[in-house]
């Protein structure tokens, strides 16, 4: 079932901030653990954009980390991770080396440049700025669709956003997800509101309209973001989350096994047209380590997880702002599934 707020942050010490700016139509959002968290990170998308995951990666000396940063911007983006950095500095969170503090914060990014928003910045990219906001603003409770990452978002025929869900396992091991849903394919089948990730939603959260009865073959062409001319300007990033207690291999076992969340959600996912990456993050509050049968359900319960956490990106996103040069949102295409 449901956390109490259905959203990752209902993992003990974790806060989630968002920021956007609404000319650029763009945004940043910001993990902020409480205290000290292991961390891994999967990358299946042909075309990411990141930061510090080659540190995370096994072979990596890196295992735990004080921030994680989603953005928009693609390349552009990626000044946000530094301004968490900074802010992470000024209040002595890092490792310690000699007098220095230095926060481990890596970062995924996602394209929003082509979505009608002012990016003629010059020297002065937004990111930095907004993760300092987002540092600023970030609480337990926070706002989905058309927020933080998500705000510049889209998908192949509807805006994108940003997405959060959480589930508790019957031994009170809790999972959650947060997502920045730009994905170069589709999260509804063919013309319809239904979403390929009805099979795991959980009260209504993304109107309840159940399975798609049409799977007649217009209901599984692939739909492409810009059709035939298509190009490397989307991908799905996330964050998944518990409180069970994971070594460093286990959760990268638990990000491999989320991304089959994003399978069930975007059709179609980790083309080469897309960067889609999911760090996983354990608090370690749970009382006992994880063993492999417990780390096997944490896992499929992440997947189902970021399945619904990017149903909800979309269903949740708003209505497209002035000068948007993208698809509609959910609520503007389908009124009558909307609520």
């Amino acid at each position: 079932m449901p956390g109490p707020r259905n959203l990752i942050t209902d993992i003990a010490g974790l806060r989630v901030g968002n920021a956007h700016d609404a000319a650029a139509m763009t945004g940043v959002s910001v993990v902020l653990p409480q205290g000290p968290v292991t961390a891994a990170v999967d990358v299946r998308g042909g075309g990411p954009g990141t930061r510090e995951t080659d540190a995370l990666g096994l072979a990596g000396v890196v295992g735990e980390v004080h921030g994680l940063v989603l953005s928009g911007g693609s390349a552009f983006g990626l000044d946000a991770a530094g301004g968490v950095q900074r802010w992470l500095a000024q209040r002595g969170i890092g490792f310690a080396v000699g007098a220095a503090r230095v926060p481990i914060v890596p970062q995924a990014v996602l394209f929003d440049l082509g979505n009608g928003g002012y990016k003629a910045w010059g020297m002065d990219p937004p990111y930095a700025r907004l993760a300092l906001a987002a540092c600023d603003a970030a609480a337990d409770r926070f706002v989905l669709g058309s927020a933080g990452a998500g705000f510049g978002a889209t998908t192949a025929t509807l805006r994108g956003g940003l997405g959060s869900c959480s589930t508790t396992l019957d031994d009170g091991v809790m999972v959650g997800a947060l997502v920045a849903v730009n994905a170069v394919g589709a999260v509804t089948v063919g013309d319809g509101k239904h979403f390929w990730a009805a099979p795991f939603e959980r009260a209504r959260e993304y109107g309840g309209h159940g399975v798609a009865r049409d799977w007649s073959s217009s209901a599984t062409v692939i739909q492409l973001k810009g059709g035939a001319r298509a190009g490397p300007t989307n991908t799905t990033i996330a964050v998944v989350a518990t409180n069970a207690r994971l070594d460093k291999a286990q959760c990268h076992r638990l990000a491999v096994m989320a991304q089959t969340g994003m399978s069930r959600a975007v059709y179609p996912v980790h083309t080469p047209l897309d960067g889609d990456t999911v760090f996983a993050l354990s608090t370690g509050d749970a009382h006992a380590p994880a063993t492999h049968v417990s780390l096997a359900r944490i896992g499929a319960e992440a997947a189902n997880c970021l399945s619904r956490a990017i149903a909800r990106a979309v269903y949740e996103a708003d209505d497209a702002p002035p000068g948007w040069t993208g698809p509609p949102a959910y609520r503007t295409r389908f009124p009558e599934g909307f609520r």
